[in-house]
């Protein structure tokens, strides 16, 4: 568990995907372990990644306020009341009434909105934004190579248990499935 995670929002994944597929046997019991926590994984990685763009808004709002045309004129008298767009955008990130107030005034008058910050914000943590996806397609694909595994040993309960996991991944986001590879053995 991360700092801020649940251990029992975990533990009721954990009793309910059971309670789904009813291991038979201590490999199964093993199995549903694994796509348990690979699944709790995946939620991780989709959630720390939303945190880590909200975190980061004072960058998209710098960015824009030192970038944007539109916006440029309108930064001297915000300069002079609040010194720079670095400060306008720490301030904005306090909750300063008046950041805020400039923050939204300066961005209609360019016509922007918060999507333009918000899209310099992801410029600025791309690099992080993929790893953190790419984290998440690694689970995903280790989830997806164990409920095959599973499903060898017992097509129900491998069935079952894909079913019960992908509801869990579904309700926030949508799976990223690992391209099938047909076993042919040659003669």
């Amino acid at each position: 568990m991360l700092e801020g995670e649940n251990p029992a929002d975990y533990n009721e994944l954990f009793a309910r995907v059971s309670a789904a597929v009813k291991p038979a046997d201590i490999f199964e019991e093993m199995w549903v372990s694994e796509i348990v926590n690979l699944a709790w994984d995946i939620s991780r990685w989709h959630r720390l990644k939303v945190q880590l763009i909200n975190a980061s808004t004072e960058e998209g709002v710098r960015a824009i306020l030192k970038r944007a045309e539109p916006v440029r004129p309108l930064l001297a008298p915000i300069e002079q009341d609040l010194q720079s767009a670095s400060s306008l955008s720490k301030k904005w990130a306090a909750g300063c009434p008046d950041a805020v107030k400039k923050l939204e005034e300066a961005l209609a008058s360019g016509n922007l909105s918060m999507d333009a910050v918000m899209a310099h914000t992801l410029a600025a943590k791309i690099i992080e934004i993929e790893r953190i996806d790419r984290l998440a397609m690694n689970a995903e694909m280790r989830r997806n190579a164990a409920l095959r595994e599973i499903e060898r040993h017992r097509g129900t309960f491998g069935k079952a248990l894909r079913s019960a996991t992908d509801e869990v991944v579904d309700a926030e986001f949508e799976p990223v499935e690992a391209p099938q590879i047909d076993n042919k053995k040659a003669a």
